[in-house]
This record gives structure tokens, sequence and C-alpha cells, in this order.
């Protein structure tokens, strides 16, 4: 022990009070005013931007406070700045006439770069399925690049089929699936789900946002190619509605087997679905009062059908006397 030489050196005092100090100036110098018309876009933003009602207050907000957070952005090599997050922040100096922007500027690849885009975004109240699914797949083929992996490997898309996988790149996927998982609070399996969306046409994914069609069916439909989708907008524009989970899973199946057709599809779409089926609701207190008090619960129901039946050929009977 006596012989060995320790590496441990103390700081300085310089050291310690400089060093914080330091950072603070350095991060400092990087926030500044840029002029918007020099800000681009992230590219493919997956993150609507909507003039609402909440943008209205942020502009109110905008000008009354200014920029509060600086948004965050990166500089490219033709000398304008690519935009990270603040998104919406820029949109409202837009609206409320502002000619720059608040800024602070972080040196960051492209991977970096998405990964805390995405993260930004994460804290939005209100997030679209569709918003999600495009975030989780960039997010996600960011994680596989950082990961070091080789670029064939990089150009697989995240959300393809299985087959012709490797067990290695099998399981490389679901545990970037479970890390990201972990940080957003989906399961692995909903991850996936959300990415099948991307292979919407966009006016399935539009329904998708509104509500109108289900995470299941909508992950199903993702599976036909873009003619078959296109069929099936052509009949819910038709019809009216939308396709349950059930005709979606058979649509599938026959687009599997080379099989689906727009023919087939409008028979699928033009099935009555159960949820569909009209139904007629009879206050009991008001049937009851017209059945004599001597016809037991259990044949009102037999009671109904006669009298209703008997009431038909009245009609029919009056009919046939009125046209004589």
């Amino acid at each position: 022990m006596a012989g060995r030489k320790s590496d441990f050196t103390l700081p300085t005092l310089d050291d310690l009070f400089s060093t914080q100090e330091l950072r603070d100036d350095a991060k400092l110098s990087k926030i500044r005013d840029i002029p918007l018309e020099l800000i681009d876009d992230f590219p493919d933003h997956p993150f609507k931007v909507r003039d609402d009602e909440d943008m209205i207050q942020l502009v109110e907000s905008v000008k009354e406070r200014g920029v509060i957070t600086p948004a965050t952005v990166r500089q490219k090599e033709d000398g304008r700045y690519e935009l990270i997050s603040g998104h919406r922040r820029k949109r409202a100096c837009e609206l409320a006439g502002f000619e720059n922007l608040r800024c602070e500027v972080v040196d960051l690849d492209r991977d970096a770069a998405t990964v805390l885009m995405v993260e930004s975004n994460y804290q939005r109240s209100q997030i679209l399925p569709s918003e999600k699914a495009f975030a989780y797949k960039m997010r996600l083929e960011a994680m596989k690049r950082q990961a070091g992996r080789p670029s064939k490997e990089n150009s697989v898309p995240v959300a393809q089929n299985y087959e012709g996988k490797t067990s290695r790149e099998l399981l490389d996927g679901a545990k970037s699936r479970d890390i990201l998982g972990d940080e957003v609070g989906e399961s692995r399996e909903q991850i996936r789900r959300y990415i099948r969306l991307t292979n919407l046409v966009p006016e399935l994914l539009d329904l998708v946002d509104e509500g109108k069609i289900k995470m299941r069916p909508a992950v199903e439909l993702s599976y036909l190619d873009e003619d078959s989708q296109r069929a099936v907008v052509d009949e819910i524009d038709l019809n009216q509605c939308t396709p349950s989970h059930d005709q979606t899973i058979r649509m599938r199946k026959f687009f599997t087997d080379g099989k689906l057709t727009p023919e087939v599809v409008s028979a699928i779409m033009s099935e009555e679905k159960p949820n569909q089926r009209e139904k007629i609701v009879l206050r009991g207190d008001k049937v009851r009062g017209l059945i004599p008090k001597n016809i037991p619960v259990s044949q009102t129901e037999d009671y109904v059908v006669k009298a209703l039946e008997h009431y038909s050929r009245f009609l029919r009977q009056r009919a046939e006397r009125d046209s004589r």
C-alpha cells in the first residue's frame, strides 16, 4: 500500500468557483434572438401546429411577456437554423408579428436532435394518434442508429413484418421498444401498433385521429396496400360508416390470400354490424298499463305481438275498404 501512487488530486479553488460560472456563461452565449426567416421547421416534424384556442392564448402570452422559454435550434451547414423544439412558440411569434425568436443553439447531430425533438413534445396535453405514430417511429429509428448498427440494418423500417429477420434483429427491436415504452408509459405491443399507423393513407389516418376508427381495426387496415385502403375509404364515404375489427380482420385475410378486390371490400363493408341494427325500446309502464291485469308478466311479449298482428290486420282491412 505504501508504494502505490495515488492519481487523486484535489481541485483548486479557481476550479471550484469558476466551473459553474463558465458553464452558465457558455450556455448564455448560446441563447440569442434569431430572425424567424432563418429558422426552418424540423424535417418531417410529426407534431401538428394548430391555430386553435390554445394558440390564441399563447399568442396573447407572447405579446405580453415575450418568449419565456427559448426554443431549441441547431445550426445547419448553410448557416440557417433547424428548429428542434418550439414549433408552437415560433408560430405564436409569427402570428404576433414578431421578427425574431429567442433560441438556444445546441450542437447536436440529426439523431440526437430527433431524440430531443420527440422527447420535448411528450409533455403536450393532447397528442393525436398520428403524431404518436410518426414520433415513435422517428425515435426508434434514431435509437437504432445511435446504437451503432450497420447501415444495412438501419435501413430496415421499424414497423414492417417480422418475416426474414434474424433472432438478434428481433431481440434488438424488442429492446428498443421496451426502452421507448418505459419513457412514454406505453407497452411494447402498443408502440408497435402506433408505428403500424404510419402505413395508413392520410384519409384513414385522419379518421383514426377523429376517433372514428379505433386502434385495432386501424392496425389491420395498415397491412393492406394503398389501392385496397383507397377502396375502403370509398366504401366509408358511400356507406357513412367505418369497418369493425372483425371486418378489417377478414379484409386483411383476403388481402394476404391475394383475393381482396374492390368488390370484396364493398361486400364486407355493406354488411350490417350489430351496433348498427335499429333497436326498438318500449317503456314498461306505458305497455303494462294497456295489458289486462290477468296476463302474467312472462306472457307480456306474446300479448304485445298478437295485439300488433291484430292491429295490422285491422289497418289492411280498412285500407281495402277505403280503396273500393
